[in-house]
């Protein structure tokens, strides 16, 4: 995989959405809001969005052509190294948005992957995020050539790749083929490692990104764990052992999820989702500050159903309720009133999680003993029903 390049940091970005028939307005512009913060994350800045109405994405340029000439006329004379689509592109549409406006240009698919590309530090991070840019570039080796000539850095560049770009298909199958390879060797050192853990029951973080799971996990196992305010800071997943009061546990901070997230990225992070399928507890963390948290829940559900751990016991956690009382309350606000709406919000996801809802700040510490308590009682719970000769570990 190619070195990270110093210069990312003044890479300009222009952002680009389609409103189409399973799209509404808000929703592309609550996209472009994400989209933006992940261009962030990837070290460029946003100067301008465009956003166009169709009912299908034009199959040559996805855009149409007054709209690709409009960001061509924008882009003329500026300083801006990228334009960056909501959706994803084909190679072929992607070489003829590049020829129309002289810009590099990448999908949402591409950018996420090169943010994947930065964060990844372990072998296996970093054998899994290649595997994910080979099989997104394989459907478009005949349309991108001269995207991946780009070796002097920049986000989307940071593809796989050598000097002199391979262009037959059959060289990039192989390197699949020796990636998968080299990722169910070390899948299988991962599952050992797992069952070498011992009778312990599992427990682990969820949810989308950036809503605070490795804050939690710091402050749950009293253990550093890495967190920032930004997407994707945590890519391979971290366990610890955790007591409470006698009563053992293992837990685990996983990869966010995200809307749109590229399918190949889901498939090679298997093992890293393996922790997730293997937990006998989730705890699902969400944003309650974010204008779309309910729709990051759905997403996070979506995507538990999907590799088969929705049915788990799970503990949602509704965290930055700091932030939430802040955004929803202003100064004139009375007491009364405040209290009014918090508890309508917690009668309403008590209702919807069958009374398995918390409220807390991780920020402040807040509420976190009841949290304690509540993972506590679902871990002897399971132990009780996994482990009944365990009874060192209930009390």
């Amino acid at each position: 995989m190619l070195e990270k390049k110093n210069i990312l940091n003044e890479e300009k970005a222009v952002l680009v959405g389609l409103v189409h028939k399973d799209q509404t307005e808000p929703q592309v512009q609550e996209y472009l809001d994400e989209l933006a913060f992940l261009a962030e994350t990837a070290g460029a800045t946003t100067l301008k969005r465009f956003t166009q109405k169709l009912q299908h994405p034009d199959s040559k340029t996805f855009v149409g052509k007054g709209k690709l000439e409009e960001i061509r006329l924008y882009i003329q004379g500026k300083d801006i190294g990228i334009v960056i689509f909501d959706d994803e592109l084909s190679g072929a549409q992607i070489n003829n948005i590049e020829k129309a406006i002289g810009v590099k240009t990448i999908d949402r698919s591409d950018l996420i992957l090169d943010i994947f590309a930065r964060r990844a530090k372990t072998a296996q991070a970093k054998a899994q995020v290649e595997l994910a840019q080979y099989q997104y570039i394989l459907p478009r080796l005949r349309g991108m050539w001269k995207h991946l000539e780009r070796l002097g850095g920049g986000i989307g560049t940071r593809g796989p790749g050598e000097t002199e770009i391979e262009t037959d298909r059959r060289i990039v199958r192989d390197k699949i083929s020796l990636l998968r390879k080299r990722l169910a060797e070390i899948d299988k050192q991962a599952f050992t490692q797992r069952k070498d853990r011992g009778e312990f029951i599992r427990v682990a973080l969820v949810g989308y990104t950036n809503v605070g799971k490795s804050t939690l996990m710091t402050l749950l196992s009293k253990s550093d764990v890495f967190a920032e305010n930004k997407l994707f800071a945590t890519l391979d997943t971290t366990t610890r052992k955790v007591v409470f009061e006698t009563t053992p546990f293992l837990l685990s901070d996983t990869v966010g999820f995200i809307r749109k997230l590229p399918h190949h990225l889901v498939e090679s992070f298997k093992s890293t989702l393996d922790e997730v399928r293997e937990a006998d507890i989730l705890l699902h963390v969400v944003d309650t500050s974010h204008p779309a948290y309910e729709d990051q829940l759905g997403v996070v559900n979506k995507t538990l159903q999907e590799i088969g751990a929705a049915e788990k016991p799970t503990i949602t956690i509704f965290n930055k309720m700091d932030l939430y009382e802040e955004k929803t309350f202003d100064e004139w606000l009375e007491e009364s009133t405040k209290k009014e709406i918090l508890e309508d919000l917690r009668d309403r996801w008590n209702n919807e999680t069958g009374g398995n809802a918390i409220f807390v700040s991780a920020i402040e510490k807040r509420n976190l003993d009841k949290l304690r308590e509540a993972i506590l009682g679902k871990v002897r719970d399971m132990y009780k029903v996994r482990y009944p000769y365990k009874s060192e570990f209930l009390y």
